[in-house]
C-alpha cells in the first residue's frame, strides 16, 4: 500500500480527479481516498509509488509520500492512555 497526503485535495471533484489519473497509470489498482485527512491511498498492480506521484502531479495536484504506519503508529507505552499513567 501506498499513501500520499494531497493538502490541495479538497473536495469530491478533487478525489474524483485524482482517482481517474491513478487508473489512467495502472487501471487495476486498489485507490482509497480519505478527504478529511487530505490521504490517498493507492494498493497498485503494475505502477511504482514515483509514477503514481508523477500522475498526481499531472492531474494538478502536490502529493506527498507517507511513510508506511506513519499514522498508526502504536505507542510504546501499551495500556497507557497519556503517557503520564502506568
Amino acid at each position: 500500500m501506498i499513501t500520499f497526503e494531497v493538502n490541495d485535495m479538497t473536495c469530491g471533484h478533487c478525489a474524483s480527479t485524482i482517482t481517474k489519473a491513478l487508473r489512467a497509470t495502472d487501471k487495476d489498482a486498489k485507490v482509497a481516498i480519505d478527504l478529511a485527512s487530505h490521504r490517498v491511498q493507492v494498493e497498485p498492480v503494475s505502477a511504482d509509488a514515483q509514477e503514481l506521484a508523477e500522475a498526481i502531479k499531472e492531474a494538478g495536484y502536490t502529493p506527498v509520500a507517507v511513510m508506511a504506519d506513519s499514522s498508526a503508529a502504536p505507542s510504546k507505552r501499551a495500556g497507557s492512555c497519556c503517557g503520564g499513567c502506568h
